[in-house]
């Protein structure tokens, strides 16, 4: 019987909430060493086994009734089999993830606070550019030239020069909105934080089994992504506690990172896992970003790109990624 989307994510969301509470269980009972007795303790550990046995039991059994793959019903797998899951060298013991577009959807949401940053100001100006009107921003075509992948101060001023805008570069502090490039990177981090209240964020289909799995194979696993909001968009799209370690906007200018295709950011997330890039495997979303985890030496590049395109899965592998998929769930279904 052939499986629909539905009883995909309503599989990965009873395997994902059985293991939370055995994790919980097996957390408290270790808490419980050395003030239980031993009969008691050894009691207590027959029930969470049995308790185990009968959750996974009951998973395997709802993924056969669905047509799923039992292995990925499981709360738990062995590390080899986990491995072997996740699609990478057995040489890999870290991962390093960009953050929007590979782990949540967030990318249409910073388009949208770029949207109305951006336009906030050329509907603003009284003035033209060479006699014409300034061309508002376009958040296909604008963003994916000017903004994606950097900085919002980089951003800003990009996209000002596009348009032969010129402003002051103000002050960190401006406020948000002033006519500086601080005071519309200080916007456009106002917009962001205003969408995510209004709508949130979720991770992507797959996105935490695979790091669940991950974990089961005792691989470390790191977020990179130029923004603010970061931390809080793990947190929001129940994340943050299968994350070791991050990349942000304030790492970003606290060590002064350069952009992609630079290896910078990299890097600096495997020095934080405390792994050498050859050790480890990239997941990227555009050709900076493979280029960049090429020029870093890393072991593994998964290019990831949502839409499906073709002609991007063809610049992607042209830039060397070694793997093309839509998402991280493809990569479990290839597995299964």
């Amino acid at each position: 019987m052939p499986y629909s989307e539905a009883d995909r994510a309503e599989l990965d969301v009873l395997r994902s909430e059985w293991r939370e509470a055995l994790l919980a269980a097996r957390a408290a009972l270790r808490a419980d060493e050395g003030v239980l007795k031993p009969e008691e303790l050894e009691s207590h550990e027959r029930h969470l086994h049995d308790e185990f046995a009968g959750a996974a039991a009951k998973l395997r059994r709802f993924a056969r009734d669905k047509g799923l793959s039992p292995e990925l019903a499981e709360p738990f797998l062995p590390r080899g089999l986990a491995q072997r899951a996740l699609a990478l060298p057995a040489t890999v013991r870290s991962c390093v993830f960009e953050l929007d577009d590979v782990l949540v959807g967030s990318a249409a949401l910073h388009r949208e606070a770029w949207t109305h940053t951006l336009n906030e100001l050329v509907e603003s100006r009284p003035d033209t550019t060479y006699g014409r009107l300034t061309a508002p921003f376009d958040s296909q075509i604008d963003y994916a030239k000017h903004i994606a992948g950097r900085t919002r101060l980089e951003g800003v001023r990009t996209f000002l020069a596009s348009r032969g805008i010129r402003l002051p570069e103000g002050h960190p502090a401006d406020r948000p909105g002033t006519r500086t490039v601080h005071g519309l990177a200080n916007r456009k981090n106002e917009w962001l934080g205003l969408l995510l209240e209004q709508r949130g964020v979720d991770a992507f289909d797959g996105v935490r089994h695979y790091l669940e799995l991950a974990h089961d194979a005792g691989i470390s696993c790191a977020v990179v992504s130029a923004s603010a909001h970061a931390a809080e968009m793990l947190e929001r799209s129940n994340l943050a506690e299968l994350v070791d370690g991050s990349v942000d906007a304030e790492t970003i200018a606290t060590e002064q990172l350069r952009s992609r295709p630079a290896p910078d950011r990299l890097l600096a997330a495997c020095r934080r896992l405390n792994v050498e890039p050859s050790r480890a495997a990239a997941f990227e979303t555009t050709p900076a970003g493979v280029a960049a985890a090429r020029a870093a030496g890393f072991a593994w590049v998964v290019a990831v790109e949502p839409t499906n395109d073709p002609d991007r899965f063809r610049e992607l592998r042209h830039a060397g990624a070694d793997v093309t998929v839509r998402g991280l769930a493809d990569i479990l279904q290839r597995f299964a």
